[in-house]
């Protein structure tokens, strides 16, 4: 499924960008490669940051680029133990599994020192990561890589799954044991008798409010038949299946 661009926490996506020619500035230097970026201007009028058009990508230890060390999503071609300052080659990223931590809207956009300003912040992890495995000291923040989609770069997305698709965050519902909760993202849920969230609620699930208000008769049937088989459970378990990862920080 082609994707629609409105990213949600918990989705699991398919990310490519084309491999386009750059210029290496640095060869590797402290578990870095330099590339001049190919597709970033620099922002003349940012008061705060001075970019200077190079970015670098992390390697690990052998010198190549490290998804496993710090969820790298790009790639250079050759490896960067095959480049010194000076050469070329392509940069992109071949089709990756990821899931989204975190979805950020900037208004005004966000000063970056490259253009255009990103106006939205997608941070992702690659199959295989759970965000609890980096340590404080990372530079991933705990969360994920950060993608700006609309930033220039030409990555396309694929959606994958996105659990709960037929609930909206703040969604309230009854589950077949007569408990409500409010849902605020798949792994997010809250029971309101208090009792905690436990194995999660258990389908079918009603609907009950939506934006705070009572829910439209069409919003319910849709909900009711999203969840008339299988489980929270089950959504977890295909999620992780996906991702091969921990839902839950």
């Amino acid at each position: 499924m082609t994707y629609a661009g409105d990213f949600r926490v918990g989705d699991v996506l398919s990310v490519a960008c084309p491999f386009t020619p750059a210029r290496v500035e640095r060869g590797v230097t402290w578990d870095y490669v330099s590339v001049r970026w190919p597709w970033w201007c620099i922002d003349t009028d940012s008061d705060f940051i001075h970019w200077n058009g190079i970015v670098a990508l992390g390697v690990d230890e052998s010198g190549r680029v490290a998804p496993e060390v710090e969820s790298e999503l790009f790639r250079t071609d050759p490896p960067p133990e095959h480049l010194k300052a000076g050469d070329t080659c392509r940069v992109g990223v071949p089709p990756t599994v990821v899931h989204v931590t975190a979805v950020d809207h900037h208004d005004p956009p966000l000063e970056t020192g490259w253009l255009p300003r990103p106006r939205l912040t997608v941070t992702v992890l690659r199959r295989g990561l759970s965000y609890r495995e980096f340590p404080d000291d990372s530079h991933l923040n705990g969360s994920g890589y950060m993608l700006h989609p609309g930033d220039g770069i030409p990555f396309s997305f694929e959606l994958l799954m996105r659990p709960y698709a037929f609930l909206r965050p703040g969604d309230e519902v009854a589950d077949a044991e007569g408990r409500a909760w409010r849902f605020d993202g798949p792994w997010d849920w809250t029971a309101f008798d208090g009792a905690g969230a436990g194995p999660g609620p258990e389908w079918p699930l009603v609907l009950l409010t939506r934006a705070g208000a009572p829910c439209s008769d069409a919003d319910a049937e849709t909900v009711a038949a999203g969840t008339a088989t299988g489980s929270h459970q089950g959504t977890v378990r295909d999620w992780m299946s996906l991702t091969q990862a921990s839902p839950t920080p």
